[in-house]
């Protein structure tokens, strides 16, 4: 179909409108020109919980299963996540050889103490996450290779480690154990200190610990007192630091008081490496720094060493 031609003389006069030339923009018009922001939004994939975890050391993601393999340890940098009282227990013991002592122990509010949440509520909220566990350590018989000892190992996940009245008495139990039944005594330490929750009660730990190991080493039986990150406080100023042999996991933070705390008392400045395993190693603190994947074998040689003259006997 052609195209009609339109001529001017056919237009409505009302419908031509004249050319206007537009005003110039003032400020406020201008937004116009803005560029516009792009979304927030990350168009990467999401990595699902549970299956990645980023090392805090070499920063690299590690697959989860790799990692339980490897007993919390980083493939790349050998950096020492923390880990669990069960499965410490399940790394150094022989299969099907442990035998819990009082594992229905658990602690109560006896003062009534009151913060943010009180006592007994922080207790509940713990037991929740973690059923399995009924308070900071686990105590029991196993069999180290050949050799039938006492373990005792806390764990750091059920309020910091903390050391309270029932902590307190489930190792002064086992250690009276491997007395009476003459086996070695192995405690594994992960603890930020007393716990504050009950007073002067958890204070009194510290003293009846160290005297039922006094006890044990009359009878010539040894201790040995492994040092996992973090021990401190009044976990380290009493049993923790009281073994025949002290080992200690690498890099892990040892020591009383914090470092800021102490460069406020001292009013000096720390070295980097204060108050970690090598640097007590280099001060005679400890004897040897153990690796987690070398622990159940070395514990096996230095129990072959320290009852050999009992056996012999």
């Amino acid at each position: 179909m052609a195209n009609k031609v339109i001529r001017k003389k056919d237009l409505d006069v009302e419908q031509v409108q004249p050319a206007v030339t537009p005003p110039p923009l003032d400020g406020s018009e201008t937004s116009f020109f803005t560029k516009p922001k792009l979304s927030s939004k990350s168009k990467k994939r999401d990595i699902p919980e549970g299956l990645w975890t980023k090392c805090p050391s070499c920063e690299n993601l590690i697959y989860d299963k790799e990692l339980d393999d490897n007993l919390k340890v980083c493939p790349k940098c050998s950096h020492h996540f923390k880990l669990g009282a069960r499965e410490r227990i399940h790394s150094l013991v022989e299969t099907c050889s442990f035998e819990e002592i009082d594992p229905l122990m658990e602690s109560v509010d006896v003062l009534r103490f009151t913060g943010t949440a009180s006592y007994e509520a922080k207790l509940n909220s713990y037991r929740k996450k973690m059923p399995m566990l009924k308070d900071a350590v686990i105590t029991g018989l196993g069999s180290i290779g050949p050799h039938r000892v006492a373990l005792g190992v806390m764990d750091f996940n059920f309020l910091g480690g903390s050391m309270g009245s029932v902590v307190g008495e489930k190792l002064t139990r086992l250690i009276e154990t491997a007395t009476e039944r003459g086996v070695p005594l192995i405690i594994v330490s992960s603890s930020g200190g007393a716990r504050m929750y009950e007073g002067m009660f958890s204070l009194m730990q510290m003293a009846k610990t160290c005297g039922a190991l006094a006890y044990h080493g009359r009878q010539r039986f040894p201790y040995i007192s492994i040092l996992t990150d973090p021990t401190t406080a009044g976990v380290m100023a009493s049993y923790a630091s009281v073994g025949d042999l002290i080992l200690a996991e690498p890099c892990a933070t040892i020591g009383f008081a914090g470092r800021r705390v102490v460069e406020a008392t001292t009013q000096s400045e720390l070295p980097p490496d204060f108050q970690t395993a090598e640097f007590l190693m280099k001060r005679g603190l400890i004897d040897s720094i153990v690796p987690r994947l070398e622990m159940k074998s070395r514990l096996i040689g230095y129990l072959d060493f320290l009852t050999a003259a009992r056996r012999d006997s």
